[in-house]
């Protein structure tokens, strides 16, 4: 049984892995700061991500990182967490997953434009996505690093139901069948979860949609 490290499990999109990762039958751990996080069904460890050393993440296959921050003082903190973890994984055999942004999803097919630098991207969003896009930058270049860059759809929708149904993409923009770029928190986590066995997605980037 594989072991999975779920950081931010506490979060929006950490609570949907945690949920997943059990559903799949793999042995879950959740490393939160948050003292006040209760999980009867996994492990806890409470533990700030920049304390964490690669003692603490070495019995793990697999770290899924779903760490946010939203205010403009902190947002350099993705990128740094990023690093941090990658150079903790640095040469060892366990995957990576940073879920991100939407904003480094190409519109283009000559990936030329992201969407976070297209016209119409709305300017009340620009901040936080350039704050993710730290996160991809950090691992774009990295072969010693088995890494997994998510971006969820534009649609990011907490309030939808687990369909069971997606369609995965990697660094371009997709659509679902109703021609939009849409994804529910559970079927993202979903995509997440399916990628530990899937394996088609290692030192790429992954995005999908729902149905």
């Amino acid at each position: 049984m594989k072991k999975v490290a779920i950081i931010g499990a506490n979060g929006k999109s950490g609570k949907e892995l945690v949920k997943e990762a059990l559903l799949q039958g793999y042995e879950a751990t959740a490393i939160v700061r948050n003292k006040e996080y209760k999980n009867d069904q996994v492990k806890v460890v409470y533990k700030d991500v920049f304390e964490l050393n690669k003692e603490d993440l070495s019995e793990f296959d697999v770290v899924i990182s779903a760490f946010a921050v939203w205010t403009k003082e902190t947002f350099h903190l993705h990128a740094k967490h990023t690093k941090h973890l990658a150079d903790l994984l640095s040469g060892s055999k366990t995957r990576l997953f940073i879920v991100g942004g939407v904003g480094t999803l190409y519109v283009d097919s000559d990936r030329k434009v992201m969407l976070m630098d297209a016209p119409d991207f709305p300017p009340e969003y620009l901040d936080v996505a350039k704050a993710d896009a730290g996160s991809f930058y950090e691992l774009k270049d990295r072969k010693d690093t088995l890494w997994t860059y998510v971006s969820p759809a534009a649609n990011y929708d907490e309030k939808g139901a687990r369909t069971g149904k997606y369609k995965i993409g990697s660094d371009e923009i997709i659509l679902n069948s109703n021609n939009q770029s849409y994804i529910s928190y559970p079927d993202l986590a979903l995509a997440i979860i399916d990628e530990i066995k899937n394996q088609n997605h290692i030192n790429r980037c992954l995005t999908a949609v729902s149905g």
